[in-house]
């Protein structure tokens, strides 16, 4: 469970580090290029402007366009995962990141969503986490939704997860966390239950923690 709160803010890391070599005097030549608000996307995040305009350049760099569609997203996202398949993860990713579901991630939905990630509260990045699981938007994560994310992500990591990974054990575990979740026995997770076990947890509690310096 951890590892889904973790993966996305782990690649923001290496970029930002990547990031960090760029001259300051073409950082500041970039100015130019910036989204329409961002006075108001400084409000509305986590992030300085200075930050924004570094953000944006790297979106831009790799979005030319101004905005992804998923083929790109997954095309990104899989560079990350050279041992694993990264496509359904990516896939489940990009749907949370697109909050007006049109089939495209902005730069206002893509930092609005890494703000959360980074610097928000851990309620928010836990309430992202859950619109994450919440394949269908039903307000309610069930097993089958839980079991696809967890396949997905040991499908991302490949070679790196257990070795000789048998077929049920992502089932397995989502059987097991599913359980502790389910606090009223429903066969649904709300959204209070799924706070209330990622708090009671320290694994994932201390992954949150985690990228919470990252820029």
């Amino acid at each position: 469970m951890g590892a889904v709160v973790g993966t996305l803010t782990m690649q923001t890391k290496q970029r930002a580090m990547s990031r960090d070599k760029v001259d300051d005097e073409l950082e500041m030549t970039m100015v130019c290029h910036r989204p329409e608000g961002l006075e108001q996307l400084e409000a509305q995040t986590k992030f300085t402007k200075r930050e924004l305009q570094r953000l944006y350049r790297g979106f831009k760099n790799e979005c030319p366009s101004g905005v992804v569609n998923e083929e790109t997203f997954k095309q990104i996202y899989a560079q990350f995962f050279p041992h694993g398949d990264a496509s359904a993860y990516a896939h489940y990713l990009f749907n949370a990141f697109d909050s007006t579901q049109n089939g495209s991630i902005k730069f206002e939905d893509f930092v609005t969503a890494l703000s959360t990630l980074l610097r928000g509260s851990v309620r928010e990045k836990l309430e992202w986490t859950f619109n994450l699981y919440d394949i269908n938007k039903d307000g309610h994560i069930n097993k089958e939704e839980m079991t696809h994310i967890v396949k997905a992500i040991y499908d991302m990591m490949g070679k790196y997860t257990y070795p000789a990974l048998k077929v049920d054990v992502p089932r397995q575990h989502v059987e097991t966390f599913f359980q502790k979740m389910d606090k009223n026995k429903d066969g649904v997770v709300t959204l209070e239950e799924f706070i209330l076990s990622c708090q009671e947890d320290e694994n994932i509690m201390q992954s949150l923690r985690l990228f919470e310096n990252v820029m």
